[in-house]
């Protein structure tokens, strides 16, 4: 039987991509570690320009506390954004994805303008760029409003996708193949 509202195709065409928590926790400990040790070492470089002598016992805490607080650090942070790191789901649909801690947002695939990937390796962001600002759909999900870049009258919607998995080529692959014309 067949009825007017059934969509021809496969029941269930979804690919979607996501952010491992685990990827998350470890570049952000790399993050967090490098931007921390740089900053002790330049604490410890100052202390000794004044003048100020480090005992051994000061030093062997100095590198407790670098090898400690990026860890906490970075478990901390995941903890608040458990459940709320970025994702994308394409389908026939449309383009749905949300940012990390943001709201989500639909476009369906008439309305895509344009998208694209900036930057490399974990700080790879997927802009996406509506035919007209009417066509994205926000979602009323916990979160704050989904991040938007302005330029010349144009807006577009940006997506963390370094480190989701699959990667960025083969979200890039799979949103050419639905839009071959606009990526």
């Amino acid at each position: 039987m067949a009825h007017i509202d059934q969509v021809l195709g496969p029941a269930d065409d979804t690919v979607t991509f996501f952010q491992p928590r685990a990827m998350v926790y470890v570049t952000m400990l790399w993050v967090i570690a490098a931007v921390w040790v740089t900053c002790l070492g330049l604490h410890v470089l100052l202390r000794l320009a004044v003048g100020d002598s480090l005992p051994a016992g000061e030093l062997v805490t100095y590198l407790e506390v670098a090898l400690i607080v990026p860890v906490v650090l970075a478990a901390a942070i995941l903890l608040l954004a458990w459940r709320r790191l970025g994702w994308l789901h394409s389908s026939m649909h449309g383009l749905d994805f949300a940012a990390t801690g943001r709201k989500p947002v639909h476009l369906p695939w008439a309305g895509v303008a344009t998208v694209a990937l900036r930057h490399w390796g974990p700080f790879t962001e997927l802009v996406v760029t509506p035919v007209a600002d009417d066509f994205a759909t926000v979602g009323d999900a916990p979160g704050r409003r989904p991040r938007m870049r302005r330029r010349a009258g144009e807006v577009s919607y940006l997506v963390d996708v370094g480190l989701m998995s699959p990667g960025p080529e083969v979200l890039l692959a799979e949103l050419h193949r639905r839009l071959p014309t606009k990526v």
